[in-house]
């Protein structure tokens, strides 16, 4: 058993409590909330896997019904990570096009 199953932090990325914040602020972030930031990341993942299966798996979803979706996927990963609208963009906007295009043939 290593150090890291010993004391829980294996989820945690591999950064030193008195590091900077990646986010452009100056001040270190604290065990706390590297843990925070670590469970609103694996529910975002989760919601996302869920919606895209719903979408994929759903034959009596709507397209409506499933631009609606992801709409609200966006709004609420914009309301756990409001400054990361570009990063959103970047992963998750294509992922859910790619998907869209293919399940409901839009061009």
């Amino acid at each position: 058993m290593g150090p890291s199953e010993v004391d829980g932090s294996r989820d945690l990325p591999r950064t030193h409590i008195n590091s900077p914040a990646t986010n452009g602020e100056s001040s270190p972030q604290t065990l706390e909330e590297l843990r925070e930031e670590q469970r609103k990341i694996r529910r975002l993942q989760m919601m996302m896997n869920m919606v895209m299966s719903v979408i994929s798996q759903d034959n009596t979803l709507t397209v409506d019904e499933a631009a609606a979706m992801v709409a609200d996927t966006r709004r609420a990963a914009l309301a756990m990570f409001p400054d990361k609208e570009l990063a959103y963009n970047l992963i998750y906007k294509p992922r859910l096009q790619r998907l869209m295009r293919e399940r409901y043939r839009i061009q």
